[in-house]
């Protein structure tokens, strides 16, 4: 009886956990090993004894072995039950708000403790300068098994999951100027002081819009990555708004979101309209989660897991000031 009561304890478990779709009592690992151990406690401690009781063959050859055998039986299953959950190794930068940094205060790190936690897994980082070089160097190597934000088109260095956001690209100015920009072909981003961030390339989708218009001399770089010994070297755009030094910043939406909710003055962000862009560049974009090209039941596990906890994610993005475009949508029209 010892053991059908471990058994129903098991079963009430695995049930509570089936209960409701979103329920998270249990990790997929930690449920796997309560179903197992279940099964076993059922048929090989509880089924068995009694079936022989009452006169019918048991085969099974564990009622045959010794009593030290059948002691290290449990032993084991108890080790099971216990054992360490695996690893979940991502790939992120040590300084790079609103997304991660070391002290894990990104939304990108909440999310990831999200789906660990949910997963049965312990979390763990490899730290590294978020940019297309060491994704090929790190993650293609099998360093980590995630990359917690990527493009979900056109991206060859990782597996994408479904998409768990979309943002653009924004306009951001003094609230206090009402600067009326709403898209490149604008009259007034002719004479006003134009600030960008400059990535590895050189080139963004605004800096090419910009410059096929022949708006050049009026616009300043800021390298995205900037200096690293700085906290939030991305964040010298959004300042250089809030101080003044330009006019007008043309920035990607989660980093323009997050700063502008801490700057020193009230900013404005303005979604760039899809009318306005002329050329084949995108300047709005659905990001995911990444996983290598060989891990198709990770990336199902997380499929699953993002649209299970869609809510709490877009509470999440809220949180952290993100611009985000409708499912669906590129971005706002210019009418």
């Amino acid at each position: 009886m010892v053991f059908l009561l471990i058994g129903g304890i098991e079963a009430l478990i695995m049930r509570l956990q089936l209960a409701r779709p979103d329920q998270s009592i249990l990790g997929p690992e930690t449920y796997n090993q309560i179903f197992t151990m279940h099964g076993m406690t059922m048929i090989f401690w509880y089924a068995s004894p009694i079936l022989s009781g009452f006169g019918v063959p048991v085969t099974f050859y564990m009622f045959s072995v010794s009593k030290t055998v059948v002691l290290l039986f449990l032993f084991a299953g108890t080790l099971a039950l216990g054992a360490e959950p695996q690893d979940l190794w991502v790939c992120a930068d040590r300084n790079n708000l609103p997304y991660s940094n070391d002290r894990q205060q990104g939304f990108e790190n909440k999310l990831a403790e999200m789906v660990a936690h949910d997963l049965g897994r312990r979390l763990q980082y490899v730290w590294w300068p978020a940019s297309p070089i060491f994704a090929r160097k790190v993650f293609r190597k099998g360093a980590c098994d995630i990359i917690m934000g990527i493009p979900s088109k056109d991206y060859d260095l990782a597996q994408p999951t479904q998409p768990y956001y979309s943002s653009s690209y924004v306009f951001v100015s003094k609230r206090d100027r009402h600067l009326p920009v709403q898209s490149f072909d604008d009259p007034s981003l002719k004479t006003v002081k134009i600030g960008l961030h400059v990535v590895d390339d050189g080139f963004t989708p605004a800096a090419q819009e910009l410059a096929s218009r022949g708006i050049i001399r009026n616009v300043v770089g800021y390298s995205i990555i900037g200096n690293l010994a700085k906290e939030n070297p991305s964040a010298d755009l959004i300042r250089a708004v809030a101080d003044g030094d330009v006019d007008v910043a043309i920035a990607w939406g989660p980093l323009a979101g997050y700063f502008a909710q801490h700057a020193s003055v009230p900013l404005q962000l303005t979604p760039i309209c899809a009318g306005s862009v002329k050329s084949s560049l995108p300047v709005s974009f659905a990001i995911s989660i990444g996983v290598r090209q060989d891990e198709n039941v990770l990336r199902q596990q997380l499929d699953q897991e993002l649209a299970r906890r869609r809510d709490d994610i877009h509470a999440l993005l809220e949180s952290y000031g993100i611009p985000m475009t409708n499912k669906g949508a590129i971005s706002r029209s210019c009418k």
